[in-house]
């Protein structure tokens, strides 16, 4: 279900419980430990950061979206025939009603995955089988020659932005987790290997190596044609696993995928 409406108030949300909704559909998952598991995909529109490399550059960049009650929510999650959901974005997490839309998907049984930047943590009491935690490194800071709109205006408040090592930590202890990196070059892994450090320091729990996930930048085929050996190689060469972009190999960059 394709969203692109605008907002009904410019002020915010309409009476009751919602979201701004982005697109609802079912897919399989393309990334991460569960990538081929037939899914029912919920993503909100709004985001905190602005990587120039967004793939869902219509919940960040130029956000659309209509907003839904959480009732209409969960009667369209359950029309689909797959028990998965993954909460998706932009940055689901911004949003207040997510937390309560997670504890009723729990109460109904689904298996539920977020799909984060990890910069925002949610009460402690809010379920998730999986957190998709996804840090984003400097070289998704989107300056001038890389910002998709050429004015580079973002590149300081997302470089401030884009790493908490608390929070991340927090999800490592509170949660099953993967942490899922963008990578777009061999010069990515100085600051991973460095981040991890600070994760592994800050939390209480191990994060083996195992927890640790690389995956292509590329938003087309043509794209990870490029990247997709390169990422391969570092993770045998660093000991961690490789993750494909499934959805992106079968669909290409198509909507609802």
């Amino acid at each position: 279900m394709p969203v692109t409406s605008t907002v009904e108030r410019p002020d915010g949300a309409p009476e009751g419980d919602a979201l701004p909704i982005n697109e609802l559909f079912v897919s399989l998952q393309g990334e991460g430990t569960l990538a081929g598991v037939p899914s029912v995909f919920v993503r909100t529109s709004g985001c905190n950061l602005r990587c120039w490399f967004c793939d869902s550059y219509h919940t960040s960049w130029e956000p659309t979206h209509a907003w839904m009650e959480l009732d209409d929510i969960v009667d369209e999650i359950r029309q689909y025939d797959a028990d998965h959901v993954v909460l998706t974005g932009g940055e689901p997490l911004v949003h207040e009603s997510s937390q309560d839309l997670l504890r009723r998907l729990d109460e109904l049984g689904y298996h539920t995955t977020v799909e984060t930047n990890g910069t925002i943590v949610p009460d402690g009491d809010v379920p998730m089988d999986l957190a998709s935690v996804s840090p984003k490194l400097a070289s998704s800071t989107p300056v001038q020659e890389r910002d998709p709109k050429g004015d580079g205006e973002w590149a300081e408040r997302h470089e401030q932005r884009r790493i908490d090592v608390g929070a991340l930590a927090t999800f490592a202890e509170r949660y099953d987790r993967q942490f899922k990196f963008v990578v777009t070059g061999p010069e990515d892994m100085a600051e991973i290997e460095s981040l991890l450090a600070e994760i592994r320091a800050g939390a209480d729990v191990d994060i083996p190596d195992t927890d640790v996930l690389l995956m292509p930048e590329g938003q087309t085929r043509e794209r990870l044609a490029e990247t997709r050996n390169v990422v391969a190689n570092l993770a045998l060469e660093y000991g961690y696993r490789y993750t494909p972009r499934l959805h992106v190999d079968l669909w290409n960059d198509a909507p609802e995928t």
